[in-house]
């Protein structure tokens, strides 16, 4: 039979168990015919197919009729992460694998609704935090969004959703003194145990202490009345401190501007460097020719940048054999080391300067619950005023 769609001519026959349908586009450059297909069991189907297809190519909109959520989100992993961090596109391919192509990634790209999106999202609420629900959503978005760049689909519905709250996750926490103590010393055994002390005693992020090069440990040099890397100097000094100025985030840059710091070191970490820098010597010269040079404080042992997981797990040794559960984060050594600070009445302001924050807000804002009250000085002033003693 004949049929008209919009502009274009075009008729359905019947093939096979049921029909195809064909529109006759004009002719190609090269003196061709070209033709719109598609089929269908029925005919009315097969007419459907056809309005949305030459609906869709009079938009610009040339999606395969079988070109999948799948298809778009692994166009976008493969064309989409170009020039990003290595560790991130490990992070977003793991995320895409397990909660976006198996999920939703079966539905043909055109017929993908925003009411598929929620359901999707609302699945995932009592298995993922919020963070995470975020970064999925997101990898679902940037590849619609580059298949819309494409000319593959219309519009992105996923932009029309809005993220749900997931799971709670578990607050951070800061160990008690006692705690710390204990940390400090199941840590004496371990490989880890400069990094421990380091971390508790400054202060430092987790990615800052993975970046630390022995270049940027430095000692006081009184004859030269100047900080020198001890890789120059060496360890024969009384003052030593630390330049954060990498991390392992992309470029190597750290968080903040304001998070480039230099920090004095107290003793104790400072021997754990002087003591953790020879064992280093030792590895390197017991590896030989296995060595990569990476002027690395804390690496693995050839040398290599330490992995994350790593140290989460090497962290979670030390706290169970401290035993105070393994329930731990290396993190939580900077939620520790503010919680201290703080028990010890050193000033917000200072505290903010040392863990590297662009105010006391921030500070404030993300230790509220390792952060002291302080809120007591007008309490107290008034007690002693009017207390019983000075009225009687």
């Amino acid at each position: 039979m004949k049929i008209l769609i919009g502009k274009y001519e075009g008729t359905i026959y019947p093939e096979g168990d049921g029909y195809t349908g064909a529109v006759s586009l004009g002719f190609g450059p090269d003196g061709r015919r070209k033709r719109l297909k598609r089929k269908g069991k029925h005919k009315t189907d097969v007419r459907d197919k056809l309005s949305k297809a030459v609906k869709d190519l009079e938009s610009g909109v040339e999606s395969p009729a079988n070109y999948t959520v799948r298809n778009a989100v692994e166009d976008w992993l493969s064309k989409g992460l170009k020039g990003r961090d290595p560790a991130t596109v490990t992070t977003v391919r793991i995320l895409a694998e397990k909660h976006v192509i198996p999920l939703i990634g079966a539905g043909k790209l055109n017929d993908l609704r925003a009411d598929h999106v929620d359901e999707w999202l609302d699945g995932l609420t009592g298995k993922l935090s919020t963070r995470t629900l975020q970064g999925v959503h997101s990898i679902l978005k940037r590849a619609i969004r580059q298949a819309q760049a494409r000319d593959k689909v219309l519009r992105n519905v996923a932009e029309l959703v809005i993220t749900p709250k997931g799971r709670a996750g578990r607050p951070s926490r800061a160990l008690t003194l006692e705690q710390a103590t204990a940390v400090l010393d199941s840590a004496k055994s371990s490989s880890m145990n400069a990094y421990v002390v380091l971390s508790l005693m400054t202060g430092i992020r987790t990615e800052e202490a993975r970046a630390l090069r022995w270049e940027h440990v430095v000692a006081w040099v009184d004859d030269e009345k100047g900080w020198r890397p001890v890789t120059q100097a060496g360890f024969d000094h009384e003052r030593f401190a630390v330049y954060v100025w990498r991390s392992v985030r992309a470029h190597g840059d750290t968080k903040t501007r304001k998070s480039r710091r230099t920090l004095e070191l107290p003793g104790e970490a400072a021997q754990a460097l002087r003591v953790h820098h020879t064992r280093q010597a030792a590895q390197r010269l017991k590896t030989g020719e296995a060595w990569q040079d990476h002027g690395l404080v804390f690496c693995s042992q050839t040398g290599t940048p330490l992995d994350a997981a790593n140290v989460r797990r090497g962290f979670r040794a030390i706290t169970k054999k401290a035993r105070i559960g393994q329930n731990w984060t290396p993190r939580e050594l900077r939620h520790s080391f503010v919680s201290i600070m703080s028990d010890n009445g050193v000033p917000i302001e200072t505290i903010a300067d040392l863990v590297g924050h662009s105010s006391t807000a921030v500070t404030e804002e993300v230790y509220r619950h390792q952060l002291k009250p302080v809120i007591t000085k007008g309490a107290e002033t008034m007690n002693s005023i009017f207390s019983p003693s000075k009225s009687a």
